[in-house]
C-alpha cells in the first residue's frame, strides 16, 4: 500500500524518549503535513467502511472513542466522517460531571482514565482509537470503560502498532493499526 509506505516515511523516531530505553514515534510531523494527515484519515475511513462495518453486527459505528491526548487529534475527524459521536476518554480529574474510571499499567506507570456516565447508551456500537498500540494497557482500559457503560467495541485503530509487545491480546475486539513496527 502507497499510502502506508508513505506514513512510514513521514514518522519519526526519538530513542530515549521519555526516558532511556523507551524509543518514542512521533506522529506530530504527519499532522503538520496536510497532505500526509488527510492521506492518514482517509486511510482510517476506507477501512472502516470497507472492512470494519460490513463486518459488524449493526453495520454502523455510532460512537468514535479518542484516548487522551492523541486520539483527540483523529477521533473526531474520523466521526465526523462516519456521521458519529465523539467521545473523549481523559485522565482522571480532567472531566467534569460524573464519570466512570478504569486503571491501567502502562510501559513506565500506572495511570486512570475517565469517561463521562452517559456518554455512550447500551448497544451502541464503538471504535476506539490511539496513535499508537504497545503493552495495550490504555486501550484495554477504555475498552473497559465502554462495556461498563453497555457499548459493544467493534475495533480498536492505532496508527502504530508496536509489534513484539504484542499488546492487542488484551483487547476484547479486533485491532487495526496503519503502521506495525517491530522494534
Amino acid at each position: 500500500m502507497a499510502d502506508v509506505e508513505y506514513l512510514q516515511t513521514i514518522i519519526t523516531l526519538h530513542p530515549d524518549f521519555p526516558k532511556k530505553g523507551i524509543s518514542f514515534l512521533d506522529i506530530f510531523p504527519i499532522l503538520r503535513d496536510p497532505v500526509a494527515f488527510e492521506t492518514l484519515i482517509t486511510h482510517f475511513v476506507h477501512h472502516i467502511t470497507s472492512q470494519t462495518i460490513p463486518k459488524s453486527v449493526r453495520k454502523k459505528v455510532d460512537i468514535v472513542v479518542g484516548l487522551d491526548a492523541r486520539g483527540f487529534l483523529l477521533g473526531p475527524i474520523i466521526a465526523l466522517r462516519l456521521g458519529a459521536s465523539f467521545v473523549p476518554v481523559r485522565k482522571r480529574g480532567k472531566l467534569p460531571g460524573e464519570c466512570i474510571s478504569a486503571t491501567y499499567v502502562k510501559e513506565y506507570g500506572v495511570d486512570t482514565f475517565e469517561m463521562h456516565a452517559d456518554a455512550i447508551l447500551p448497544g451502541q456500537s464503538v471504535i476506539i482509537v490511539d496513535d499508537l498500540i504497545a503493552t495495550g494497557g490504555s486501550a484495554k482500559a477504555a475498552g473497559e470503560l465502554v462495556k461498563k457503560l453497555g457499548g459493544v467495541t467493534v475495533e480498536y485503530l492505532f496508527i502504530i502498532e508496536i509489534m513484539f509487545l504484542k499488546g492487542y491480546q488484551s483487547l476484547d475486539a479486533p485491532a487495526y493499526s496503519v503502521i506495525q513496527h517491530l522494534e
